[in-house]
């Protein structure tokens, strides 16, 4: 990745190491990876506010299911395939249990 280094471009290189007019050099986080990033922040956080508020209704146990499938794409696209796979497990989980909390209300 080329970045703007003082008026001309360097390579990016990781944290420690300095470009060639001696200055620092860090890594900026842009493209693929920041979006990832993102999208990984975002399905935990939905994860988080969907489980703290369903016991207000079922609804949110189903959108906590899927905030766990998000979870899992996000694990599986990471490299972190045991977390994605532990996601898919918890949305799993979570689908028998908006099931049955809906057959409780007699929906």
């Amino acid at each position: 990745m080329l970045r703007r280094l003082g008026g001309r471009w360097d390579a990016a290189t990781s944290g420690g190491q300095r470009s060639s007019t001696g200055a620092r050099v860090r890594p900026i986080l842009t493209g693929r990876m920041g979006v990832l990033t993102a999208f990984g922040a975002v399905s935990v956080t939905a994860m988080m506010v969907c489980y703290a508020l369903e016991t207000r209704h079922p609804a949110f146990i189903l959108a906590f299911a899927a905030a766990c499938v998000a979870s899992s794409a996000y694990g599986f696209l990471a490299g972190a395939w045991p977390f994605g796979v532990v996601e898919l497990i918890w949305s799993a989980v979570a689908i028998r249990r908006w099931r049955a909390a809906r057959t409780r209300l007699g929906a």
